[in-house]
Formats: structure tokens, C-alpha cells, sequence
């Protein structure tokens, strides 16, 4: 199912306006607006414009909350590689007690500190006690455009 706002929200992510998408695409800027109040709909050929790139990845994760914003957006997709821990400051998926996070995650000598890219909320410290998991580095993300 097309839904124009997921289009729109694509664009305001990649910080371009609807002149410079049309551009990119080879169509009109009144063909490309048409997109975006839902008037037409686009070809899967024009929208795959969008992602550009292949992301070496073994498997996705939604984005739940705004605790990773600005990067990683509520309701987004993180595109994870299965990986151990490569080095502090990177954003992991980790996993524990049933509850998986993604976060920079900095290793200490009594557990793993997860850090928040939303100044608004604190740290997350957890102990090796509780059987942390880092199950891989994030590579990626995108807004998916249906649900």
C-alpha cells in the first residue's frame, strides 16, 4: 500500500526538497508533488532511487522510542551486522533480559554502559552478572515507506 507521508518523511530525512528529488529522478517537480498529497502514485522503479546502496547486513531491527534521535527515528528500520564488540563509542544491538537495545555501548571493567544519542535521557549501565549479549553493529537505517 503507497502512503505518501512515508515518501515525504524519506525526503525531509535525506534533507532534500521536492525540486531536488524531481531532479534526481528525471520527472517534474509537479509529478513528484503529485506523489506526495497521495494525487498519483510512484513506480517501485522511481522510489528504489531512494536507496542507493546495499548494506552488507544479517538482519533488522524496528526502532522503538526517540531515545536514539536525531539518527535513528522511532518506527525505523536498523540493519544490524552479526558481530562481536569491535570498539567503544559504536551502535550495537544488545541483548538482555528479553529486552533488546540499540545504543553506543562502551565496555567497562564491570559491565557495558549504554549511551543514549538523546541528550534527554540518562545511561544505561549493565552488569556482566546480568549476560549482556552485543549481538552486532548497526550499518544502517531507513524510514520504511509501507508499514
Amino acid at each position: 500500500m503507497y502512503q505518501p507521508d512515508k515518501l515525504k518523511e524519506r525526503r525531509k530525512a535525506l534533507k532534500l526538497t521536492q525540486k531536488d528529488i524531481a531532479e534526481k529522478l528525471g520527472i517534474s517537480y509537479q509529478a513528484y508533488s503529485a506523489w506526495e498529497r497521495g494525487v498519483k502514485e510512484p513506480s517501485t522503479e522511481k522510489v528504489s532511487h531512494y536507496f542507493t546502496e546495499e548494506l552488507a547486513h544479517d538482519f533488522a531491527s524496528w526502532v522503538s522510542g526517540d531515545s536514539m534521535e536525531p539518527k535513528y527515528h522511532n518506527g525505523s528500520v536498523a540493519l544490524i551486522r552479526e558481530t562481536g564488540f569491535d570498539y567503544d563509542g559504536a551502535v550495537y544491538a544488545v541483548v538482555c533480559n528479553s529486552q533488546t537495545y540499540i545504543k553506543r555501548v562502551y565496555r567497562e571493567a564491570e559491565g557495558l554502559r549504554l549511551v543514549y544519542i538523546n541528550p534527554k535521557y540518562k545511561d544505561i549501565f549493565i552488569s556482566y552478572d546480568e549476560d549482556p549479549r552485543v549481538v552486532g553493529i548497526i550499518v544502517g537505517n531507513f524510514m520504511p515507506l509501507e508499514d
